[in-house]
């Protein structure tokens, strides 16, 4: 009996000893109040548009909700407690058979784990599938490589783009802040006295922080400001027909000012990982660049940063000084007088 309630479970066994351990374990969870009842579990739609209600962020709720979407249209209204491991792992065949992206499939199961996770925490159900086996494909195959903006391509680029993509263009690659959070920018938010910006609005918690500007990222900021600053607009970068508001797209600028400068197209977002590659090639430490780019960890730090090809031809240059100065110093002669002596005679009939 628990609170009033008489509860009728199988031990599972046939063993009569062995089930009397697990009753008198059950009773011993009873007494210490830690067996609890579950609740009647909802339906997925109500669940899950429950659980979007607590979600804040305007980008993390339009994912969501897609996920949503994609989800209620192969399990239906089907209960929480109904979605099992096979029904999870057919989602995942029907998907891929549709021509799905990985990336997007895991993006429906990461929703689909979080409700059921709060569905368990709130004892709607007694464990998540996702407890119990692993979903999630692997997306780096798929994944297309960002394209790393050279110093030479910059140039180009800030040569030909007009102001308000230019010191986009910039604070990209000087701060590595999202789009979004440049986009979000006031006036308020930077100290140019003491070379600092404060982000207030960012997709997680940790991309809350205090940027620090470089001497270059400062001056294009300053000459923007003479051009549009806050006597215009509280924003940094507003939306042209109606200052009230921060700037919307600007994707068409992009693509014309890559278009201008004979570089091939690519997103503006991947001047944030042009950002890593740099911080990573200046041998910057990986805790530091997470903390600059308002990542909670370093795990993603590795996504974000590629190694220049710049930093592979100083790393042959090296290896190229060490070889030579190793025959300068004679090492290389006894080095080939050894190999010599160590061919047998008859590999050294053979080489003859």
């Amino acid at each position: 009996m628990i609170d009033g309630r008489q509860v009728c479970k199988t031990t599972s066994t046939t063993n009569k000893r062995l089930a009397q351990k697990r009753q008198d374990a059950w009773r011993t969870e009873i007494a210490q109040g830690q067996y609890s009842l579950l609740k009647k579990a909802p339906n997925l739609k109500e669940w899950s548009e429950k659980y979007l209600e607590s979600v804040d962020h305007p980008n993390t709720h339009r994912r969501y909700k897609s996920s949503k979407a994609n989800l209620e249209a192969f399990f239906g209204d089907s209960r929480l407690d109904h979605i099992s491991a096979t029904r999870i792992e057919e989602f995942k065949r029907v998907r891929r058979e549709d021509g799905v992206k990985t990336a997007t499939i895991n993006r429906d199961l990461r929703f689909l784990a979080q409700i059921l996770k709060q569905a368990e925490r709130e004892r709607f159900i007694g464990r998540s599938p996702f407890d119990l086996g692993k979903f999630f494909a692997n997306e780096s195959r798929e994944r297309r490589k960002p394209h790393i903006l050279s110093f030479e391509e910059q140039a180009k680029l800030l040569a030909v783009a007009p102001p308000r993509v230019r010191v986009l263009t910039v604070m990209g690659v000087e701060t590595g802040m999202r789009t979004g959070e440049m986009k979000g920018l006031r006036w308020e938010d930077i100290d140019f006295l003491n070379d600092i910006l404060r982000v207030e609005k960012s997709k997680s918690r940790a991309g809350i922080r205090s940027v620090p500007l470089s001497g270059f990222c400062k001056s294009e900021l300053l000459k923007w400001r003479s051009l549009v600053g806050p006597e215009y607009s509280e924003w940094v970068f507003p939306n042209l027909s109606n200052r009230r508001h921060p700037l919307q797209g600007g994707r068409k600028a992009w693509a014309s000012a890559l278009k201008k400068a004979g570089i091939p197209f690519f997103p503006i977002y991947n001047l944030r990982h042009t950002f890593a590659s740099r911080m990573t090639a200046a041998g910057v430490s990986p805790l530091t660049i997470a903390q600059m780019l308002g990542h909670a960890s370093t795990q993603t730090v590795p996504r974000y940063a590629q190694v220049l090809d710049q930093n592979r031809f100083d790393a042959m240059k090296k290896l190229e000084s060490l070889r030579q100065s190793s025959i300068s110093n004679g090492t290389a002669p006894e080095t080939v007088q050894a190999t010599k002596q160590d061919i047998r005679p008859a590999d050294r009939t053979k080489s003859q």
